[in-house]
């Protein structure tokens, strides 16, 4: 399904989308060497709850995982990217978390993630593909931005700043639409064609997430049946905002506080 969302639903989606910024940039700042994976999840739980607002994670149960998820934010460190399913683990100085959150705030969900090293010790390798994803969600975005803007014309700007930075792109998963639900189509692989597939209107919401390993594509699950690894033990990042595509271009919704203002 491809919701197209009225002048209404798209203010309700900028404020889940501000929610979602808050809570991942206020668990960031706490999360430090000797944090615990759960409690970052019960933090997550905590804000969720007091904004009023509902987790898309805990009763998410689809075909790829192994039945609900079970808790309220996916953290991924160092070599696991994506579902990360938080267990009892204490952060390690130089560790590279990803932290990715998405929920539902009157009705529609947004959904976004952010990757960064752990304390004091920054390794350059993990600093340089934190930025590669960056930069290559930037550019998806001034993709999705411009007059007559296919799917595929993000693929391939996303595709081509992860390809030029030396890592290999897995298109088993990646952006896709967004709102009444978490999960919409139409899909977005991490690289692709230009102008092809879905032309953007005014009022569609995506979710747009470059993540990349450093020295394969390819992905194994954990035993906990939810959580992606790099199949080589290499370190992970992923960064992720979702965008409302407007007549004016593509508007950032899960932006930080000190952005949006």
């Amino acid at each position: 399904m491809i919701e197209i969302l009225n002048p209404t639903l798209l203010a309700r989606a900028k404020d889940t989308g501000a929610l979602v910024a808050d809570i991942l940039q206020t668990l960031k700042s706490r999360s430090t060497a000797g944090t615990n994976l759960l409690d970052i999840d019960r933090w997550a739980k905590t804000m969720i709850f007091d904004a009023g607002a509902l987790s898309c994670y805990v009763d998410y149960e689809p075909s790829f995982g192994r039945g609900p998820f079970g808790h309220y934010i996916c953290t991924a460190v160092n070599d696991a990217v994506l579902h990360g399913r938080p267990y009892d683990y204490a952060l390690a100085d130089g560790d590279l978390l990803t932290l990715d959150l998405a929920v539902s705030l009157r009705g529609v969900a947004a959904d976004a993630a952010i990757s960064f090293v752990v304390g004091g010790t920054q390794p350059p390798e993990s600093v340089a593909m934190i930025s590669a994803t960056e930069r290559a969600l930037a550019a998806g975005i001034a993709a999705a931005g411009r007059p007559g803007a296919r799917t595929g014309d993000i693929s391939h700007a996303i595709g081509t700043v992860l390809g030029e930075a030396g890592y290999p792109v897995n298109t088993e998963f990646g952006g896709h639409g967004i709102g009444s639900t978490m999960h919409q189509d139409p899909h977005i692989p991490n690289t692709g064609r230009p102008g092809r597939g879905y032309k953007l209107r005014p009022g569609l919401l995506l979710a747009l997430e470059p993540w990349v390993m450093a020295d394969t594509a390819e992905l194994v699950t954990d035993a906990d049946g939810w959580t992606l690894r790099s199949a080589t033990g290499c370190r992970t990042a992923h960064s992720e905002h979702t965008i409302a595509v407007t007549e004016d271009g593509a508007e950032i919704l899960t932006l930080p506080k000190q952005a949006r203002s």
